[in-house]
């Protein structure tokens, strides 16, 4: 067990035009009943007026030039002031006890990484509940089954639902920007996983917005989604 208790968590929200959306997730993260945390939003190179919406709450904004998700993660990675970073999207809505409930899991040092489950919560009720049951009860044995010592496969790891210690992301030198989207929270599992413990807890639920899903189509989209997960967690095995 840890002696220090952890002090800061540093909340990082990439936002690409996201200036319709992100008034109602800044304001679920700042109403966290956790006592010590701080909100960063990085502006990717928006075209919108998603700056002047952030510059509205209490939160540090900043802007990272060169578009893509891992490029606005590793940003918000560089200016973070906590022990340990969590991330979540711009249309995100976590509950109240979000960070109090995943920051439990680091009072053991053996564990490096939290994450949890997806709740679609704007999508058709057949979809919204069969992904929570696929994430609950198939995410987590493979979860556990990746990280086995005669496999070590990598992780389980949800991109806008995350947390993961800042000095081990500064040990894996930061974030993979070379990945575009697809299979960046896979790539990262697997690299966080070679310095500790990588829980998936189905608890540990955030409400996110299902509109990628409605607007690529929802076969096309999880197709492209295990095709990378399987892409990158075999990346390099022989």
């Amino acid at each position: 067990m840890e002696s220090n208790k952890i002090k800061k968590i540093s909340v990082v929200i990439p936002a690409y035009n996201e200036a319709s959306v992100i008034s109602p997730t800044i304001l679920a993260i700042l109403a966290q009943t956790y006592p010590n945390f701080e909100v960063i939003v990085v502006n990717n190179a928006s075209s919108d007026n998603t700056a002047e919406v952030v510059n509205k709450f209490p939160v540090r904004l900043v802007h990272e030039s060169k578009k893509g998700l891992l490029h606005a993660r590793e940003r918000g990675r560089i200016e973070a002031l906590g022990d340990i970073v969590a991330n979540i999207d711009a249309d995100c809505l976590p509950e109240i006890y979000w960070l109090e409930s995943a920051a439990k899991h680091f009072e053991n040092d053996n564990v490096v990484a939290v994450s949890g489950p997806y709740d679609y919560y704007d999508g058709h009720p057949f979809f919204r509940t069969s992904s929570l049951l696929m994430q609950n009860y198939i995410y987590r044995p493979v979860a556990h089954i990746l990280q086995l010592p005669f496999i070590k496969g990598g992780a389980v790891l949800i991109g806008g639902n995350n947390l993961i210690r800042a000095d081990v992301l500064k040990k894996m030198g930061g974030y993979n920007t070379k990945l575009a989207f697809y299979g960046e929270d896979t790539d990262t599992a697997k690299r966080v996983a070679k310095h500790g413990r990588v829980v998936f807890n189905p608890k540990i639920k955030m409400k996110t917005s299902a509109r990628r899903f409605k607007e690529e189509g929802t076969v096309k989209m999880t197709a492209r989604y295990l095709f990378h997960f399987f892409k990158q967690t075999f990346k390099g095995v022989k």
